[in-house]
C-alpha cells in the first residue's frame, strides 16, 4: 500500500516566487534602484536641450545685427530736418514775480514804564502823524520827577546861599577883613552850587520828557497792521515788545530779482505793470526807483525797486505780485523751437549741421516762451539746428538735409518767467 503510493506520486517542482517593486520596497526599506541608463541620460537630454538654446539665440542676435548693418548701409546718411536761429522782437516783455511792501514801515515801542491806560486804534485804522495812539499810566514816573523837582528846589536854595556868602567876602575882602584865600573858598562853592542846580534841572527835564511818553503817538501817516497790548497790559520801556506796528501805503515798493543777462536794459525811470491774482483784469503802473547796485553772488540776480502809487489802499503789503518790464533791446537774443534740445549730463546742447555731418554746439538758455526757447549764447544765425534729434547723435554723424523748404522757427509764445 505504502510503495504504490509513493510510486504514483508526481515529483514537486519547486516554484520561484517572482516579487514587484513594492514588495521590494517593503523588504528592503526603500525605492528600488535606479538603472545606470536613466542616471546618465536624462542629465544629457538637458545639456543638449540647454545648448540648443543658447545657440538659437546666439543666431538670432547675429541674424539682428547683420540686418541692422544691412538698413544702416543701405540708407546711408541720416536724415534730417533744419531751422535756422530766429532774433526776438527789439521791445520783449519780461515778466518777473515780486514782493509788495510798504513804502515805510516800523513798529512802535513804549519809552517809560507802566500800564497800559488806554488804546485809540485798532488794526485797519487810518493814522495821520501826532495822532494819539495810546496811554500809558506812569506813577513811578510821576514819583521820581516830583522828588527831582524838589532836589532841583534844594539846590536853587544852596546856590542862592553860596551867592550871598561869597557877595559878603569880597565885601569883607576891600577893607582887609579877610584873606584871599577865604575869598577864593566861597567862590568855588558858590561854583559847585551852580553846578549842583544844572544837574537837578537835567534830571528835572529828563523826567518830564519820560513822563511825556505816556502818550503813545503816530509818527507818520499811515494804517495800524499790528496791536500786540490791551488795556492794564504791563509796558516796559525797550525794544522788548512793540505797541503797535504802523505802514505807510499810499506808494507800495515791489522788490523784483532780476537775473543778470537783463540788468543792462533795467534802469530807474522806466514803466512796469503790476497785476495780482486777487484783483484780476486790473493793472498797476510802477516805476523803477532804484536797483541794489549789485549782483547777489548766489542767484545771480540784482534786486530791483519798483514804486507804484496805491492812493486807494487795493493793493496790501506782503502780497504776491507779477510785474511786467517792456525792455528795448539793441541786440535781442535769438530763439530756436523746444524740439532741437539735446539735455546731456551737465549741459544743454544743440546739433547743426556743418558740411553733412552734425556738430554738437554748447548753449545758454535765456526764457521758456513755451513753444521756443531763447538762446543768449552758442549759437550764430546761420547755423543749421536739427529739429528733433535723436538721443544718439553723436559728434561728426553723417547727416543728410532733405530738399525741402526749411522748417520756420516756432514764433515766441506769451512770456515766460526767465531762468
Amino acid at each position: 500500500m505504502n510503495r504504490n503510493t509513493s510510486e504514483t506520486t508526481a515529483p514537486v517542482t519547486p516554484v520561484r516566487k517572482t516579487t514587484t517593486a513594492t514588495e521590494r520596497e517593503e523588504n528592503f526599506g526603500g525605492p528600488a534602484p535606479t538603472p545606470k541608463v536613466l542616471l546618465y541620460t536624462i542629465p544629457a537630454i538637458v545639456l543638449a536641450l540647454f545648448a540648443w538654446l543658447i545657440f538659437s539665440k546666439v543666431q538670432a542676435r547675429q541674424r539682428v545685427r547683420a540686418e541692422t548693418v544691412t538698413a544702416s548701409a543701405d540708407a546711408g546718411d541720416l536724415p534730417v530736418s533744419v531751422t535756422h536761429p530766429s532774433r526776438s522782437a527789439t521791445v520783449q516783455d519780461l515778466a518777473l514775480p515780486g514782493n509788495i511792501q510798504a513804502f515805510v514801515e516800523t513798529p512802535i515801542y513804549a519809552r517809560t514804564d507802566g500800564y497800559l491806560l488806554h488804546w485809540y486804534v485798532d488794526i485797519g485804522g487810518k493814522v495821520k502823524a501826532g495822532d494819539l495812539l495810546a496811554t500809558i499810566d506812569t506813577p513811578e514816573v510821576d514819583q521820581q520827577l516830583a522828588q527831582a523837582e524838589a532836589a532841583q528846589l534844594q539846590a536853587q536854595a544852596n546856590l542862592d546861599l553860596a551867592q550871598t556868602t561869597a557877595d559878603r567876602w569880597h565885601l569883607l575882602l576891600k577893607s582887609d577883613g579877610v584873606s584871599q584865600q577865604e575869598v577864593d573858598q566861597n567862590d568855588a562853592a558858590l561854583k559847585a552850587r551852580q553846578a549842583d542846580l544844572n544837574a537837578a534841572a537835567a534830571n528835572v527835564h529828563r523826567l518830564k520828557d519820560e513822563q511825556s511818553f505816556q502818550k503813545v503817538t503816530a509818527p507818520f501817516n499811515g494804517i495800524l497792521t499790528v496791536r500786540n497790548v490791551d488795556t492794564g497790559s504791563l509796558i516796559s520801556s525797550g525794544t522788548s515788545q512793540a505797541l503797535f506796528r504802523l505802514a505807510q501805503i499810499d506808494v507800495l515798493r515791489v522788490y523784483v530779482n532780476v537775473p543778470e543777462f537783463y540788468t543792462q536794459d533795467i534802469h530807474a525811470g522806466m514803466g512796469a505793470d503790476l497785476t495780482v491774482a486777487e484783483i484780476p483784469g486790473r493793472v498797476f503802473k510802477g516805476q523803477v526807483a532804484r536797483s541794489a547796485g549789485a549782483i547777489d553772488p548766489a542767484s545771480k540776480t540784482l534786486l530791483t525797486e519798483v514804486d507804484v502809487p496805491n492812493p486807494k489802499g487795493e493793493l496790501l503789503p506782503g502780497a504776491y505780485a507779477q510785474v511786467l518790464f517792456h525792455l528795448k533791446s539793441g541786440t535781442p537774443p535769438l530763439t530756436i523751437p523746444s524740439n532741437t534740445l539735446i539735455f546731456r549730463t551737465s549741459t544743454t546742447q544743440v546739433a547743426v549741421v556743418q558740411g553733412g555731418k552734425a556738430h554738437l554746439k554748447t548753449i545758454t538758455l535765456g526764457r521758456d516762451l513755451g513753444n521756443s526757447l531763447e538762446v543768449t549764447s552758442g549759437l550764430d544765425p546761420s547755423d543749421e539746428v536739427i529739429l528733433n534729434p535723436p538721443d544718439s547723435i553723436a559728434e561728426g554723424a553723417a547727416v543728410s538735409v532733405p530738399q525741402s523748404p526749411e522748417t520756420p522757427a516756432s514764433p515766441p509764445s506769451a512770456p515766460g518767467a526767465a531762468h
